[in-house]
């Protein structure tokens, strides 16, 4: 909505914003998964330290994307989009699900695809597909979820 009634400079500061909400849309959502990603109760894991390192990783790949915007602000929805999705991998061999896989191949083949067949709608097309992704990603999450709670301990 942002890339579409806004001017490109708000525009730029809404997909920096949202790009850094959706990490506390994720711990909400993990209170009704069952994830309960805060829960500072539970014993940490292996996998709990490798999510942070790979959510790390995402994050000093802004090292790319500033410069990059500064150069050329049109950038930041391909660079966001494709760097931010990377955590994604190792997301898949955490969780032994496919969805990891999907999620970052999808994200960064639709988003570049995107920045180069709609340069005049980068910042609404681009974030577009990345919603219709994580639409699809929270399903396959959901399914999963819902297998493991019927099925028998």
């Amino acid at each position: 909505m942002a890339g579409a009634l806004l001017p490109p400079v708000q525009a730029t500061w809404a997909l920096f914003i949202a790009t850094g909400s959706i990490v506390y849309l994720g711990i909400f959502l993990s209170r009704f998964t069952g994830e309960h990603f805060t829960d500072r109760s539970r014993p940490k894991n292996t996998f709990d330290t490798l999510f942070f390192l790979t959510v790390g990783m995402s994050l000093m790949v802004y090292a790319i994307a500033i410069p990059f915007f500064m150069v050329d602000y049109t950038s930041l929805p391909l660079t966001v989009g494709v760097l931010a999705g990377l955590m994604w991998l190792p997301v898949t061999w955490i969780i032994e699900h496919w969805v990891g896989i999907f999620r970052a191949v999808a994200r960064t083949a639709l988003v570049t695809v995107a920045w180069f067949l709609l340069p005049t709608q980068r910042f609404t097309v681009i974030p577009a597909v990345i919603v219709a992704v994580y639409a699809v990603t929270i399903i396959a999450l959901e399914r999963r979820w819902r297998a493991r709670s019927s099925s028998p301990s």
